[in-house]
């Protein structure tokens, strides 16, 4: 009797080809998922922000001042407040890897009062 001898497969090592190549799919995939958390967390910072500072306002203090001091640190050059007739809106670019899509990416948010 014969004993079996092990051959070489040519699907040995296949699987760890097949992995190589879907890295870029997979990363790509991961940096996507966490752009779209980036974008949801500026956004839940940008209506903190409008809402701070529409009760800010309805207190006579300054509106800007105050959607500032509600936004972090980092996020205090990416955001604009525009003013007007009671109605505060924040617009804030969430961070990014790339620069392109740091430049068109924007979330806002509003909120309103009725002027004192």
């Amino acid at each position: 009797m014969t004993s079996p001898r092990r051959t070489a497969r040519p699907e040995a090592g296949q699987a760890s080809i097949e992995l190589l190549y879907m890295l870029p799919l997979l990363l790509a995939i991961a940096l996507a998922a966490a752009q779209l958390l980036a974008v949801g967390y500026a956004s839940v910072l940008a209506g903190n922000a409008a809402e701070a500072a529409a009760l800010t306002l309805a207190g006579g203090g300054d509106a800007r001042e105050g959607a500032r001091a509600a936004l972090p640190g980092w996020s205090r050059a990416r955001a604009r407040v525009d003013v007007a007739q009671g109605e505060v809106r924040v617009r804030l670019h969430p961070p990014s890897l790339l620069r392109a899509l740091a430049r068109e990416l924007e979330v806002s948010a509003h909120a309103s009062v009725e002027a004192p």
